[in-house]
């Protein structure tokens, strides 16, 4: 796992917002999301937000960050200025400042929380354009670097879980699988797990997001690892269903119902299909098999530098699949104590399916 992976492609990335904002008659744009900075200029900082015209891009940090934001945006290849305040107010006059003589300038309503709309309103002296997605949308198509680096995460997962799996006949409690999982994920390479990590076994599987717990895994069980691997930023999101030893025959039939399903809704994955269409694949399949009332969330989601993204794969949305979208698929099903199931894996999307 050691060889070299392509690059991140800032550098066309704030070309491509560009576009996004004269489409939508801005002047300028101030991005106060984390996630969609870090995207649009390598910044990883922990408090930053940038403003993007048509001829400039500020990134506006405090003074823990300067030194950090300026060597990032080089290290990416990012033209733009690097500002850096002491107080909030300062902050804000920076922001300000950077705006000054834009007519129409945009803010990511879903991600400034009514305080800092009020702040902003008040430094800028002038009302803001409410907009949402520019930026998430652009975040969908991953380039190489980023397919590289979630296939890189995933692969990490994958060899970790097969290096566990032989200590469940030592019986271990979800509890400390769960933790020799994220820990052998580290060793192997990873910046940590991708998300809390789900080990549930037994009742407990009943449950799609139960945590671990204390219980002891023991024959008979139904166990559901649902985890993922963090790298360079970017997630991986695989889920994996065992039976252990002679289990109810009710999950024995649904796994081989869900595994049915879950191989039906791949192989409907592909570029200008609706992604309601691959959820409802999966679930006509499990209502088939008399098992709908029991497959109680969505087929899937859009994976990147957040495990949760659009596109979302579910009974209502208008998303439609495109290229280079990676995306999961998981369906499953879940009776109460009796236990669940739930198989997941994530693909890349081409214009003739997925990988």
């Amino acid at each position: 796992m050691n060889a070299i992976l392509p690059a991140l492609e800032y550098p066309g990335r704030a070309a491509r917002l560009r576009e996004r904002i004269a489409a939508d008659r801005l002047d300028a744009l101030v991005v106060t999301d984390l996630t969609n900075l870090r995207w649009l200029t390598g910044f990883t900082g922990s408090a930053g937000r940038a403003v993007v015209t048509p001829e400039r891009l500020v990134v506006v940090v405090d003074g823990r960050y300067g030194d950090q934001a300026r060597r990032q945006l080089i290290e990416a290849g990012v033209s733009g200025e690097v500002a850096v305040g002491l107080t909030g107010a300062e902050l804000l006059d920076l922001v300000a400042g950077a705006v000054q003589g834009r007519g129409s300038v945009g803010f990511e309503s879903e991600h400034v929380p009514v305080a800092e709309h009020g702040r902003l309103l008040a430094a800028l002296g002038r009302a803001l354009v409410s907009t949402s997605g520019l930026i998430e949308d652009e975040r969908r198509t991953k380039d190489d670097g980023e397919i590289a680096r979630i296939e890189r995460a995933a692969a990490i997962a994958s060899e970790a879980l097969a290096a566990i799996l032989p200590e469940i006949e030592h019986g271990p409690t979800e509890r400390d699988l769960a933790r020799r999982l994220d820990r052998t994920m580290e060793d192997l390479g990873a910046q940590g797990p991708s998300f809390e990590t789900i080990l549930a076994s037994g009742p407990n599987s009943g449950r799609p997001h139960a945590r671990p717990s204390d219980r002891v895994i023991r024959e008979g069980d139904a166990v559901v690892f649902d985890f993922g691997a963090l790298y360079d930023g970017y997630h991986s999101d695989m889920t994996r269903t065992l039976l252990y030893g002679t289990v109810d025959p009710w999950l024995a039939d649904a796994y081989q119902a869900v595994e049915a399903a879950q191989a039906a809704g791949v192989a409907a994955v592909r570029a200008g299909r609706p992604a309601i269409e691959v959820d409802s694949t999966c679930r006509t399949m499990l209502t088939q098999a008399g098992l709908g009332a029991f497959f109680t969330h969505g087929t899937g989601h859009g994976v990147g530098l957040l495990i949760h993204e659009s596109p979302w794969l579910r009974v209502q949305t208008g998303d439609v699949l495109q290229p280079r979208d990676v995306v999961t698929v998981e369906p499953g099903v879940y009776r109460g104590e009796l236990g669940g199931i739930r198989i997941e894996d994530t693909v890349v999307v081409t214009a003739h399916g997925c990988r």
